[in-house]
């Protein structure tokens, strides 16, 4: 309970409150932008809060998180354009939603169904995270080992058809992690005659590549086609008058609260799990939904269709940081990012966290439940006067500033021009990888993990003498193992099933 207070008398301070909101507004308005998200602005971000305090930056940054993923709905469902990624299912009832004459009303249930979602998550945060960091205080380095093993073993058991894919991408990132100074002999790795290189690839300008140039060249690659869909669009929504931004009355909200529910909880278990995404949650969602409603004609404008994926993203968010916060491993690309901007400002994520910083972490776990309780009414504000102004900006623009504050950015890290090729590299990277079909989050978390997988093998040697059945002699270390097999041979028995299937239909 003390620490909780510690954490909430910072909200005492008006500046913080005052930036959880204006981070709040500008999510809002960067998802609702198509081609821009909540990674993207805070990897551009994250340098500029260096010469701020830690308390305003972590809220700040914990608003763009919580309000992104809903302004993702406006363009899906006024103009059949996701915002974000997160938002492309929700494209599929919400524009139909708006040829019959209902636009403000899809949009005021996606307001809604994301607040529900989001909430779920903070409370999921509130009390799983600190109950994580306290039983992963008992870790050594065989259950850290493990625990990076695991983390990225649910990257390959959630990866679907794409194993291979998802595999190359992992074992790129752990190329990358290889970069830098031996931390046993000391010896340099793959620098190339690069001296910036000894310390390995830093993670800010690494991100900035990964999300900022990246989305650059994605808008440049993507304009012409996004004019031709708004113009296509243009004309066909009209707007009836009775529609009108409201939260949902009383008995549509019992006839969603089942979708609410469903598509929350398995926001929540995605969210946790490292590398499953929004993407896995918002298809899983409308897939689950559409089982539990057959009769409804989801396509056509169906509430239900709109309440569950907006419900799942949403979701996703704060249940992301639960693994960060308490073991240090990020959940998704965002959370990563979080990792980078606690970095900078001299904090460790870890089992350690709640320990030392107390106060910033239930300031990050309360700024998430009030970020929600302040989109809300400024969802259905922004909705009814600034949607339609804000899907009018140039993208040339809003391309060409983004650019200029990922080079600023990626050289104020450490005032060092190398890391502004850094950046630049890996959006390339990031473009080629979206080109292919080339999973990123794999890429992003094998390259984070990877040096806390080598420190943590080494250790586990010296302390076990070379023998690797300390793995399966302490308790937690054998758990995490049997989990980790079981998210390896999960999609392997699943294409046998699939296999046999197919050879019995044949036979």
């Amino acid at each position: 309970m003390e620490n909780i207070l510690m954490g909430l008398e910072q909200f005492a301070n008006p500046i913080v409150i005052l930036s959880l909101l204006g981070g709040t507004l500008l999510g809002l308005t960067v998802g609702a932008l198509p081609g821009l998200n909540d990674s993207i602005t805070i990897a551009v971000l994250i340098p500029v809060t260096f010469g701020m305090d830690p308390y305003v930056a972590m809220v700040t940054l914990v608003g763009i998180y919580t309000a992104s993923a809903c302004g993702g709905a406006i363009p899906a469902v006024l103009l059949e354009i996701p915002g974000t990624a997160s938002a492309m299912v929700t494209t599929l009832d919400g524009y139909p939603m708006s040829l019959k004459g209902y636009p403000k009303r899809g949009l005021s249930l996606c307001v809604t169904s994301s607040f529900f979602g989001g909430i779920s998550s903070a409370v999921v945060l509130l009390i799983f995270a600190p109950l994580l960091a306290r039983l992963a205080l008992k870790f050594g380095p065989p259950e850290y080992f493990m625990l990076a093993v695991l983390g990225m073993s649910t990257v390959i058991g959630m990866a679907g058809r794409d194993i291979a894919k998802n595999f190359l991408s992992m074992t790129l990132g752990l190329w990358l992690s290889c970069i830098g100074m031996s931390p046993t002999t000391g010896i340099d790795r793959y620098i190339f005659g690069s001296a910036s290189l000894m310390d390995g690839i830093p993670l800010i300008p690494r991100m900035i590549g990964l999300f900022g140039v990246f989305s650059i060249l994605r808008i440049f690659d993507a304009m012409g086609k996004d004019r031709e869909a708004a113009s296509a669009t243009n004309g066909k929504v009209i707007e009836r008058e009775d529609d009108k931004i409201a939260i949902p009355d009383l008995a549509m909200c019992k006839r969603l609260l089942p979708t609410w529910l469903r598509s929350s909880m398995i926001g929540n278990i995605l969210g946790i799990i490292p590398g499953a995404g929004m993407t896995m949650a918002i298809f899983l969602a409308y897939d689950q939904t559409k089982k539990a409603n057959p009769k409804l004609p989801f396509g056509t404008g169906v509430p239900e269709g709109l309440a569950a994926p907006e419900a799942a993203n949403n979701a996703v968010v704060a249940s992301s940081m639960v693994p960060l916060l308490s073991l240090g491993i990020p959940g998704n690309g965002t959370s990563a990012l979080f990792l980078g901007a606690l970095t900078i400002h001299g904090l460790r994520a870890g089992p350690a966290f709640f320990k030392d910083y107390p106060d910033m972490a239930y300031l990050i776990i309360f700024g998430f439940i009030f970020a929600n309780l302040a989109m809300l009414p400024m969802s259905l504000l922004f909705c009814k006067y600034l949607a339609s102004k804000v899907l009018k900006l140039n993208p040339q623009i809003l391309a060409a500033a983004v650019l200029t504050l990922c080079m600023t950015g990626s050289y104020a890290y450490m005032n060092n021009p190398f890391h502004m090729g850094v950046a630049v590299v890996f959006g390339a990277v990031a473009y080629l990888f979206w080109k292919f079909g080339l999973p990123q989050a794999p890429l992003i978390l094998s390259a984070i993990l990877g040096s806390m997988m080598e420190t943590n093998w080494i250790s586990s040697m010296v302390y076990s003498e070379g023998s690797a059945i300390v793995f399966i002699q302490r308790p937690v270390s054998l758990v995490l193992v049997i989990a980790s097999a079981i998210f390896f041979v999960w999609p392997l028995l699943q294409r046998v099933r699939k296999s046999r299937r197919i050879d019995h239909k044949l036979r």
